[in-house]
């Protein structure tokens, strides 16, 4: 007789107590330190969220973004009433002749000759020429005639009536009712609505103003500054990273007397403010008269950077010094090795240093402001969208559209070569 075996059940697989508070202690600061982090983010991109949002707002959207609407929204309009004549949608005016109220539907007006063409909206075979305030209707000419316009923008509401919620237009407003039309069918019966209409929801549509940009493009002559600054940024890049390869490469591989020394001195001027320096480097570019050039914006760069130099030390003595002697042996002398061995390793290092230099030279505003006074064919972007403030400071849309017209470039190179900026900053962060 076969045996009959009982499986035992399988037992429930559990987490231990202290392992799950442990799991929960670490899911709490992680996300602790998670929401930490977004908050300052939040705090950090607050501005330049709300300038970029105004850079697409003119100013009565900005004047409605402090009533709630933090998007460029405007209100869905309608027009009425209009004449509908050979398909086009015509504006109408009313004219009195004889005493008698009539409407016309303007068809065609030269700006030149000051002469308009209307049609009668009851009898619309019949032309109407108006050429100042003389009417020409058939063989008839009437004098005085002032047409007044009657066509309108008209809100669009949301509007309840009889519990039901619709979508109105308000024609004639009023401080206990006011009057709607029915956008669907606008030569329907009016509705009269019994509220005040400023409790009502207007309907909204996103409506983004680009041409801003055109406006503060033209306003600036923004081709001129972003060329002169393009110039400038990219020359005192060159020279700052010819400089500093070549003074970090010294400290990094040369055993030269006093080293660390000389190199504590020239990172400790990193904190000398630039207020110190500012009064006699002035002074002496004066002398030489560099003012009104770009010299004393380009050649000063040459002479390396303690920042700089700091960074790229800090890279190339992560690299094995086996490579630099190998290369001795075959006969390569120190340039030899810094152009072949230690320059292609080097990149990432070398690009955040380049751009680190590149968005300094094109936020800079005090010192082309001080060195280039009088001179606005040679003006940067920064002093020139100062300049651009002080003549529409009351256009806030204006100014920030061209703020952001002059980010744009900085913005792009950093996404371009984010992965290997992050890379050279990681780096060049490791203790040596």
């Amino acid at each position: 007789m076969a045996s009959l075996v009982k499986s035992q059940p399988t037992p429930k697989s559990y987490v231990s107590a202290p392992a799950y508070a442990k799991q929960l202690k670490r899911f709490t600061s992680v996300s602790m330190v998670t929401l930490f982090a977004l908050i300052l983010l939040s705090a950090f991109l607050m501005p330049f969220i709300y300038g970029s949002l105004t850079a697409f707002k003119d100013k009565e959207q900005i004047i409605r973004s402090a009533k709630g609407s933090i998007l460029p929204m405007d209100p869905v309009q309608i027009t009425y009433p209009t004449y509908t004549y050979n398909d086009q949608e015509l504006d109408v005016y009313e004219v009195t002749i004889g005493g008698e109220p009539q409407q016309w539907a303007l068809v065609e007006q030269n700006e030149t000759t000051g002469q308009a063409i209307y049609v009668n909206t009851v009898q619309p075979e019949n032309s109407i020429t108006l050429t100042g305030k003389t009417a020409v209707i058939g063989s008839e000419t009437i004098e005085n005639v002032n047409p007044k316009l009657l066509t309108a923008k008209l809100d669009l509401y949301e509007v309840s009536i009889d519990g039901t919620t619709r979508t109105l237009a308000l024609y004639k407003p009023g401080r206990q009712s006011s009057t709607f039309i029915d956008p669907d069918d606008p030569s329907a019966e009016p509705i009269t609505w019994e509220g005040k209409w400023r409790t009502l929801t207007a309907k909204m549509e996103f409506a983004p103003r680009t041409g801003n940009f055109k406006e503060a493009w033209d306003g600036i002559d923004f081709p001129l500054l972003f060329r002169n600054t393009l110039i400038v940024a990219l020359l005192g890049m060159t020279g700052t990273l010819l400089s500093s390869i070549c003074v970090a490469y010294a400290f990094a591989r040369f055993p030269i007397p006093g080293k660390r020394i000389i190199f504590l001195i020239l990172v400790g001027t990193i904190i000398l403010p630039r207020q110190v320096t500012l009064v006699p480097t002035y002074t002496f570019f004066a002398r030489i008269h560099w003012t009104g050039t770009w010299l004393p914006l380009i050649v000063p760069h040459f002479f390396a950077n303690a920042y700089n130099v700091f960074l790229l030390r800090q890279y190339f003595l992560t690299l094995p010094r086996e490579m630099d002697e190998a290369a001795m042996i075959d006969g390569a002398g120190p340039f030899r090795v810094l152009y072949s061995i230690i320059i292609p390793q080097s990149w990432p290092a070398i690009v955040a240093v380049g751009l680190f230099h590149f968005v300094y030279a094109w936020n800079d505003y005090f010192e082309p402001l001080i060195y280039l006074l009088g001179k606005p064919e040679l003006h940067t972007i920064t002093v020139g969208i100062q300049r651009f403030n002080f003549i529409y400071d009351q256009q806030p849309h204006l100014i920030q559209a061209t703020a952001l017209l002059g980010l744009t470039l900085p913005v792009i190179l950093f996404f371009l070569a984010q992965r290997v900026f992050m890379q050279g900053v990681v780096v060049t962060g490791v203790e040596k």
